[in-house]
């Protein structure tokens, strides 16, 4: 392709608002390849993975030095995400990109909502303890209290786990990295703080597009010509914004997760429409 300087700024973009929200820049590289550039969907899914990879690898370092992620619970959670996404590489070649294309929208719409909804229960800066006693406990092993972090309680594991493995799923289907699950799973759900679960996840996203990628290369559907510039400029984006990610308000960082969610959801289902 003749668009390197595109691919590198482009990249830049989707690599900085993937270290800021946890997403691995793949909600944007997907919808910025397939409209943009004019690549097949799926091509646009296997090089938004490599990139996926990228921003983790960039943002891992900074936020585990900041003591801003809950490795534990990323590393938890990851063992059923990454396997879920062996399985949502396998299923991702027997669909058609205009019904991927659809589904994409729809799980961004979705998630959007309930991000900008918020949780009424929860403040971002902390969870306290649910009521009753939970399941963790009454088994007489505190799981929970173990993955838990300064100033707040896991809760809900189960529901956490599920939620991880559709995000694998997810992953591997549109090569996001599930970050797009895995933020509203810990902070909505499990009670996360938003900064901690989008630090978590900047963690976790690397390991499942690891997974569901090398379904993608084996199947060859990673173009090289187009995954090297936009893996640069990613690297980029998402170094200098992992540096600034601390700076954020959480407020600013809610409404930027629901703003872009909603923009790339509308935009790939003008692409389902055509």
């Amino acid at each position: 392709m003749t668009d390197l300087p595109l691919l590198l700024i482009g990249g830049g973009a989707a690599g900085a608002f993937g270290a800021l929200l946890g997403l691995g820049g793949g909600i944007l590289i997907v919808p910025l390849l397939t409209l943009g550039f004019g690549l097949e969907l799926r091509e646009a899914v296997g090089v938004s993975l490599v990139c996926v990879i990228v921003t983790s690898s960039a943002t891992a370092s900074v936020y585990l030095q900041r003591d801003q992620a809950n490795l534990r619970l990323g590393m938890t959670l990851e063992m059923f995400t990454a396997v879920a996404a062996l399985g949502g590489g396998l299923v991702a070649f027997l669909l058609p990109d205009r019904v991927l294309a659809i589904m994409f929208a729809a799980l961004l719409l979705f998630v959007a909502v309930t991000m900008t909804r918020g949780r009424a229960a929860q403040s971002d800066d902390g969870v306290s303890e649910p009521d009753g006693v939970s399941a963790e406990r009454r088994d007489g092993v505190d799981l929970a209290e173990a993955l838990s972090g300064p100033g707040y309680r896991i809760h809900s594991l189960g529901p956490g786990i599920a939620g991880s493995l559709f995000a694998g799923i997810v992953s591997a289907l549109f090569g996001i990295g599930g970050g797009i699950v895995k933020v509203p799973v810990m902070h909505l759900i499990m009670g996360v703080p938003l900064r901690v679960a989008t630090a978590t996840s900047n963690l976790m996203i690397g390991v499942t597009a690891s997974a569901g990628g090398l379904i993608y290369l084996f199947r060859g559907g990673i173009d090289p010509y187009v995954a090297a510039p936009t893996a640069v400029g990613v690297f980029v984006g998402a170094s200098l914004a992992a540096r600034l990610a601390h700076r954020v308000d959480l407020r600013v960082l809610r409404l930027l997760f629901g703003v872009m969610l909603v923009f790339t959801a509308l935009q790939m289902a003008l692409r389902a429409s055509q």
